[in-house]
């Protein structure tokens, strides 16, 4: 079975938003950078929320711009062809290899998983997160761990009243002191 992952940068507080909405501190350097690209083959196909799409929309058309390097091609190249889904309630049309929810996030993620077709269902974006979580649905979260204090904004994990037992499976720590953390939900066999 397709396993659900979370991955998202995080601030060390647990933000993937700044109170203010912005997103500069996340800017990844090149070792982090091709560590995202080395994690994007992995995926089948990536569910998002309104703005994570409008975020990444960037990517639909970057390969136009002369002044990308060889990693931000490689990443665009990757990107572009990937399955998106969408989850809005304000959009009416999406771009490129996206499509708009027709359902609800257990219902989509449940389609997807009795498909054929390889690869991770990623999930990006704290609210989609969010839900997927309070319905059990996540198998892994994955934290890019910057070293900054935001002090408030989107938190990257949701603020539900169950408990969840993590076990972790890879950490990393880059050259620019970003500490990526791998955790598997630890199920109970029944």
């Amino acid at each position: 079975m397709r396993s659900v992952t979370y991955s998202m940068s995080v601030s060390l507080d647990g933000y993937i938003v700044g109170p203010d909405g912005g997103i500069d501190w996340t800017v990844p350097d090149a070792d982090v950078f091709r560590f995202w690209i080395d994690e994007i083959r992995d995926v089948g196909v990536h569910l998002m929320g309104r703005r994570l799409y409008e975020t990444m929309l960037y990517w639909e058309t970057a390969d136009q711009n002369a002044s990308l390097d060889d990693a931000e091609l490689e990443w665009a190249a990757l990107w572009k062809p990937l399955p998106k889904v969408v989850f809005s309630t304000t959009l009416s049309a999406v771009q490129g290899h996206a499509r708009l929810a027709s359902g609800g996030l257990a219902e989509e993620i449940e389609r997807l998983r009795a498909e054929p077709g390889e690869g991770e269902i990623a999930i990006g974006g704290a609210t989609l997160a969010a839900e997927a979580a309070a319905s059990g649905l996540i198998d892994e979260y994955r934290a890019m761990v910057y070293p900054v204090l935001l002090g408030g904004g989107i938190p990257f994990f949701p603020r539900a009243e169950r408990r969840v037992d993590l076990e972790l499976v890879e950490t990393r720590t880059f050259s620019s002191r970003v500490v990526y953390l791998r955790h598997r939900v630890a199920r109970q066999v029944q």
